[in-house]
């Protein structure tokens, strides 16, 4: 059972969602506004946001940057808008994952699923982890802190997991479908999901896919993150601000 705020304006769709979570035993509160989810999520613990984005205050892309200001409660989005760059910037900007209306109850129920017990799996008892290092990156998984050439890494929580994930195996080719059960707890999903965050995660490595230094793409295999190459040159990752 979870604890899961609806926000969505569209009385006919928030009913028949609040109907299926209840019957689904979760506790649901729901609300028809950006503002009115910004004082539900400071007030009250939620496991969850479903974030419909045509709301009639703000735009739901808006909200999401807000409500990532005060919480890191996970966040699906409920979308009609299915433009990849927008579903990009939507992930870059904290979403945890994304439906694109009209969906079913039973998909927003494996949706949930999936990133509830990412989301307690983060934040159970976890044992001390070793430090992984592999050239000039260093991920600590016990602190959820990743610096590159002593350079800390603005990393959002689906990017320093798989960067975790990969630096725990280093030179070792980790195919899509166990990137998606490991990191994503899925075992089915779309393989933009991991291309969008291999793209923000190279970005900030100072790095492209044409260009690699550390993360290497297999087509149709898998990915790979290595020490780089010493003819390959390092670019400073943009945002990237000093370790402290």
């Amino acid at each position: 059972m979870a604890s899961v705020l609806v926000v969505e304006d569209d009385q006919f769709v928030r009913s028949a969602l609040i109907r299926h979570l209840t019957d689904a035993a979760h506790t649901v509160r729901s609300v028809g506004t950006a503002l009115e989810a910004l004082r539900e999520v400071a007030h009250h613990p939620f496991d969850v946001v479903v974030l419909d984005l045509g709301l009639p205050d703000l735009d739901g892309s808006e909200a999401l940057k807000m409500l990532r200001g005060i919480t890191d409660v996970p966040v699906i989005i409920a979308t009609a808008r299915d433009d990849e760059t927008e579903i990009v910037r939507l992930l870059n900007a904290g979403a945890d994952d994304y439906l694109t209306k009209p969906f079913s109850v039973e998909h927003l129920s494996a949706r949930m699923a999936a990133v509830l017990r990412r989301s307690r799996a983060s934040g159970g008892e976890v044992p001390a982890a070793p430090v992984l290092r592999v050239g000039g990156l260093t991920v600590d998984p016990l602190r959820r802190q990743a610096e590159l050439d002593g350079v800390r890494l603005d990393l959002t929580r689906r990017e320093f997991d798989l960067l975790a994930f990969l630096a725990g195996r280093p030179g070792v080719v980790v195919p899509r479908r166990e990137l998606l059960a490991e990191v994503w707890q899925q075992s089915y999903g779309d393989d933009q999901t991991i291309d969008v965050h291999l793209s923000w995660l190279r970005r900030k490595l100072g790095e492209t896919a044409a260009r690699p230094r550390y993360l290497h793409t297999l087509r149709g295999v898998g990915v790979k993150l290595e020490p780089p190459a010493a003819d390959v040159p390092a670019v400073r990752p943009p945002g990237a601000e000093p370790a402290r």
